[in-house]
């Protein structure tokens, strides 16, 4: 599946603007994601960070419960923002939960050069673990 341009310019958009929210006082490492749903909704997170480091989240994994906590599970794409020179991939832990909802999720990764990274979820977790 690759998202039209208009859908997928709204769903790069709501990713930078959801890294505006990041709290990230310990890395300065912003992040911003969207999730995109087959009702054509568009979910956003950003990572939280935490004094004590395993209780923090990632932007992925923000937008996608986001989605899920609103009854929306259909997941179709998921936009990454990152203030960087190169767009950055997913972490293994947001790989193993994007894959949960699917193997053809389409992943866009953007920064702030012209720069599109594009996967598929099974491309970027082929061996994902399930039950």
């Amino acid at each position: 599946m690759t998202t039209d341009d208009r859908l997928l310019e709204k769903l790069l958009a709501a990713a930078r603007d959801a890294c505006g929210h990041a709290y990230a006082p310990y890395s300065a490492f912003r992040v911003g994601a969207a999730c995109l749903t087959s009702s054509g909704r568009i979910f956003s997170g950003a990572n939280v960070e935490n004094a004590s480091y395993g209780l923090a989240i990632c932007a992925e994994r923000a937008a996608i419960f986001n989605a899920i906590g609103a009854g929306d599970r259909d997941l179709r794409a998921i936009a990454i923002y990152t203030p960087t020179a190169k767009p950055v991939s997913p972490c293994g832990a947001c790989r193993q939960v994007i894959c949960e909802f699917g193997d053809a999720i389409e992943i866009v990764a953007c920064c702030d050069a012209d720069t599109l990274s594009r996967w598929t979820s099974a491309e970027l977790l082929p061996d994902r673990f399930s039950l």
